[in-house]
């Protein structure tokens, strides 16, 4: 979860924060190379770890003032409540827990949604929780596990958030059809080539209690947009 990516973070935007008194640019006094050095560093470890902040689950609910003063009182070498392993153990069950919290109401926002979703006219749900609507039909081949296909998609949350887009890129993606999530090998075996459909995964079929990144956290129900457009030549895909 980026625990240390995202302490470091803070940390470091705390302690400028604190030795400026809460100015911001136009009141930071740099004398020397050094002043200007150590903003600097505060700069680039802020800018590389800015995104942790708000993708740690729980990262919110943290007290910057408090986090402030334990920063301060390590690096004069004053004394601290906690011990380094005593706090080792109190971030990472804190996280921890709030990564639980988070990944329950993802599964409980996910199955709701998809419950009201699969009573829509041209919904289709399958054995295994998949659910699909035909946007176009094609009327070629539908591939196998084993092929190589082209497809453009277009992949959002179920709020709608974009995380990512062959669409927006302007370039479809290829892949093997075993090799990627589950619900999408599932579809795309269903899929005559020149089809258009809308699917609707939830976290078992998409990924599950681990996530994707940032964008898609633990339990995320997903929805794609999916054009299957061509099945590629074996020789093209590497197959004989």
């Amino acid at each position: 979860m980026k625990i240390k990516s995202f302490l470091l973070f803070v940390a470091v935007v705390s302690f400028v924060a604190t030795s400026c008194q809460n100015g911001g640019a136009g009141k930071v006094s740099l004398k020397t190379d050094v002043d200007s050095t150590s903003y600097a560093l505060g700069i680039l470890i802020a800018q590389q770890n800015k995104q942790s902040l708000e993708t740690v689950p729980g990262g919110d609910q943290i007290n910057i003032d408090l986090l402030a003063e334990a920063f301060r009182q390590v690096l004069k070498g004053d004394s601290t409540l906690f011990t380094p392993a005593e706090s080792n153990e109190m971030v990472s069950n804190f996280f921890q827990k709030m990564g639980e919290k988070v990944a329950q109401e993802n599964l409980e926002a996910g199955n709701a949604f998809l419950e009201k979703n699969k009573s829509r006219e041209g919904v289709t749900t399958t054995a295994s929780g998949l659910q699909y609507e035909v946007i176009t039909e094609g009327t070629g081949p539908k591939p196998t596990a084993e092929d190589m296909v082209k497809v453009h998609y277009h992949g959002t949350l179920i709020d709608g958030k974009v995380f990512d887009s062959s669409v927006d890129r302007g370039e479809p993606a290829e892949f093997p059809v075993g090799g990627v999530i589950q619900g999408w090998v599932e579809a795309l075996q269903l899929m005559p080539v020149g089809s258009k459909w809308k699917i609707y995964l939830p976290a078992s079929l998409a990924y599950g209690e681990r996530g994707a990144g940032g964008d898609i956290e633990p339990n995320s129900a997903l929805v794609f947009e999916v054009e299957l457009l061509e099945i590629l030549p074996k020789t093209q895909n590497g197959q004989e």
